[in-house]
């Protein structure tokens, strides 16, 4: 990681510059840096002390990338792919499982025991031990999901590359993300929460919670062991009054759903579906 660290000035310089980028030192900054994500020594965001920090240089790097990285033709059997970036290598040496035609590209570091189904996991993501990617969910390119987590059939977390800055969304620690969900634009939902089927979660979307007498209302952040479903709420236009999306935080999990075998079961507690 220290090594990795003293790139961090070339990659910031180039990325204001890119013409450095034809000096070679900082061309092999940008592909160490990859190399580090690849191998998980590095990530786009950490949680240090308590709070998410994005590593702006990082994805500065990431994007440099796809300024060097040349189109060629990737052969995997009886499928061709024409792309900038490979797929990634050695899932076998790094116990993770990936079911075709499940693609995982260079850049993107998954933990031993990972299991990706025919979904997707993008380039700067992070995808943690124990972790199921079922079928069709996508992992967007910096994404940062946690261990034991499982990402339902047609779940999709956006991707956040810019500006480089800009938080990537996050699942944290044995989260249950249901059917269709969608989760973009740097959310954050914390260690064990679980979200119903079809809940859409953006950086405005207001997740209220419904719990008490009184509402309390979060923005770009689910709290940790929430059950949450969708929901709609009453605004008023010029047009007339319509039912804007939103999130309903209806409980909690309770302690006999803390198994990821017994998730489904924090949902039917509120005959909610997964």
């Amino acid at each position: 990681m220290s090594d990795l660290l003293a790139h961090k000035p070339l990659i910031e310089a180039a990325f204001a510059d890119r013409a450095k980028l034809q000096d070679p030192a900082y061309a092999n900054a940008v592909r160490a840096v990859l190399d580090g994500l690849d191998a998980g020594v590095l990530r786009v965001a950490e949680k240090l002390d308590g709070a998410w920090v994005t590593h702006a240089w990082v994805k500065q790097a990431i994007l440099l990338y796809f300024g060097l990285a040349q189109m060629q033709v990737h052969e995997v059997g009886p499928f061709e792919f024409h792309d900038k970036i490979p797929l990634k290598k050695k899932l076998a040496a790094a116990n993770v499982r990936v079911v075709p035609p499940g693609t995982v590209r260079y850049g993107a570091f998954l933990e031993p025991g990972t299991i990706v189904m025919p979904g997707y996991v993008n380039i700067g993501a992070r995808v943690g031990a124990g972790t199921m990617v079922d079928t069709w969910a996508t992992v967007g390119s910096c994404a940062q999901v946690g261990q034991h987590v499982h990402l339902s059939g047609g779940v999709g977390l956006g991707g956040v590359l810019e500006p480089p800055a800009a938080s990537p969304v996050i699942i944290e620690d044995r989260a249950f993300i249901g059917s269709r969900c969608i989760v973009v634009e740097g959310v954050v939902v914390e260690e064990e929460a679980v979200l119903g089927a079809n809940v859409v979660l953006t950086s405005s979307t207001q997740i209220i919670d419904v719990t008490d007498s009184q509402e309390r209302i979060y923005k770009g952040r689910v709290p940790a062991r929430s059950v949450v479903i969708p929901g709609t709420r009453v605004k008023k236009f010029p047009a007339g009054e319509y039912g804007v999306p939103c999130a309903l935080i209806i409980g909690q999990r309770k302690a006999s759903t803390d198994t990821k075998t017994s998730l489904n079961q924090a949902l039917r507690d509120f005959a909610v579906p997964v």
